[in-house]
């Protein structure tokens, strides 16, 4: 039996990319070993959000070729969509393989392992307007309690700072029809949270449009709704523009779709926002926070935020922290301005990173404060908490509704097991409490 090794760099969407190529190649009859293992098969999957992403995903190509000269190293993801013959060039690399056509990845390593010629295996393909959502199934051999189940691929907003729809493509879909099926598979795996991801998440459906369906996210979330045995569900990150109303009044209604909300913000400086090219100002965010919360006023809502983007002075970052504050975000994600060759950011005059690491580091201290004040919101009042491992033989831990983690005495039966909860104390950055 072949075997074949994964490493997965980047976000929920490659994650997701993964499982669903690793579940092709187990139906295949390959054994998935650890990437540490020696392996006849080698598969990384890389980003390039961040130049520190695709710095590593080079790392990690290079480690796989040195691992073992005879193995096939196979580079998928957005590093050979955006950069094909940077990849090709690398020695060691026999197949590259972009965002498209990924279930036809067995079909090309088998023609690689067979033919064995020296010419890199290369089937990056175009993304055009005709591009269409590949309905790959989830993979569901995992030790996790949650999975994550992307429907919706690529993004029409080309933010200036920006690389991924440049890697992702244009707007596409996963059909209701495949949404149902693929839950349907989750819940039969025994996970007891799905989540729903996306590259533009909130454009679910839109580009269906022109071929006269009308779909939002609201049509994917009740889709996935209606199938029999689900028991959390899930959103991941999406556009505060893009939430809708009848959206929150189900999550109001339903109690199995959780009451957390990522909406990326980005900056709390309207000049700055306007220079991204983001969707939105300061005070379109905050009448939808406003919206929002009159809806669902116990709702986690966390973000996020780009320090040290090219023009971004003192006086504008100043603006981001105090609109940060305002904003009562339960967690904040802060990431140090990456330039992206290809991105008109690119062009712009760039901020030394010795000042976007101090700003970063000076946010983050906004952040903690923020969310301890989310957390201890949440002491002396009970939770649903989905369990997922233990911290140490006496206790166990997992994650409730908003996002947050909690931890109690518990063994490892736990595991997978959702249980009501009452939150009596924090340690550091965890909830504590009891179960019931």
């Amino acid at each position: 039996m072949k075997t074949i090794a994964f490493y997965t760099l980047g976000c929920k969407v490659n994650q997701a990319d993964t499982a669903s190529m690793e579940g092709i190649f187990r139906a295949a009859g390959y054994n998935v070993v650890s990437f540490n293992e020696q392996a006849d098969v080698y598969l990384i999957n890389t980003c390039v959000v961040t130049n520190e992403g695709q710095r590593k995903s080079r790392q990690i190509i290079n480690r796989a070729v040195r691992k073992n000269p005879l193995s096939l190293v196979v580079v998928t993801g957005c590093y050979p969509q955006t950069a094909r013959e940077e990849v090709k060039a690398i020695e060691g690399v026999d197949v590259i393989i972009g965002n498209q056509e990924r279930g036809r990845i067995v079909e090309l390593v088998e023609q690689a392992l067979a033919t064995k010629v020296d010419k890199v295996l290369d089937n990056v393909q175009p993304m055009t307007v005709d591009t269409k959502f590949e309905e790959l199934g989830v993979g569901t051999e995992t030790d996790k309690t949650r999975a994550f189940l992307k429907i919706q691929e690529g993004c029409n907003q080309y933010c200036t700072y920006c690389i991924i729809p440049y890697a992702r493509g244009p707007l596409r879909s996963r059909s209701l029809a495949s949404i149902k099926e693929e839950v349907a598979k989750l819940v039969a795996a025994g996970f007891k949270e799905v989540v729903l991801i996306g590259i533009h998440l909130g454009c679910y459906g839109k580009e269906l449009a022109k071929e006269g369906q009308k779909l939002t996210l609201y049509d994917a979330v009740k889709a996935a709704l209606s199938v029999e045995g689900i028991k959390r569900l899930r959103l991941g990150s999406l556009e505060s523009v893009e939430v809708e109303p009848r959206l929150l009044q189900l999550m109001q209604e339903d109690n199995r779709l959780q009451r957390h909300l990522h909406l990326p913000l980005q900056s709390g400086c309207d000049k700055i926002l306007q220079s991204m090219h983001r969707p939105y100002d300061t005070e379109k965010f905050r009448k939808l926070l406003a919206d929002i919360r009159s809806t669902l006023p116990d709702v986690a809502i966390t973000t996020d935020v780009i320090v040290g983007f090219p023009g971004e002075t003192e006086e504008d970052f100043q603006t981001t922290m105090a609109f940060a504050r305002e904003c009562g975000f339960a967690k904040m994600h802060i990431f140090p301005y990456s330039m992206r060759k290809g991105t008109p950011a690119a062009q712009m005059v760039q901020i030394p990173n010795s000042v976007k690491e101090e700003r970063a580091k000076r946010l983050g201290e906004v952040d903690k404060e923020l969310m301890l004040k989310a957390m201890e919101a949440m002491v002396n009042t009970e939770a649903e908490v989905l369990f997922e491992q233990p911290v140490d033989s006496e206790h166990m831990e997992g994650l409730c509704g908003p996002y947050m983690r909690v931890v109690v005495p518990g063994k490892a039966d736990l595991a997978g097991e959702i249980h009501k909860v009452k939150l009596t104390g924090m340690v550091e950055d965890w909830l504590v409490g009891e179960l019931l």
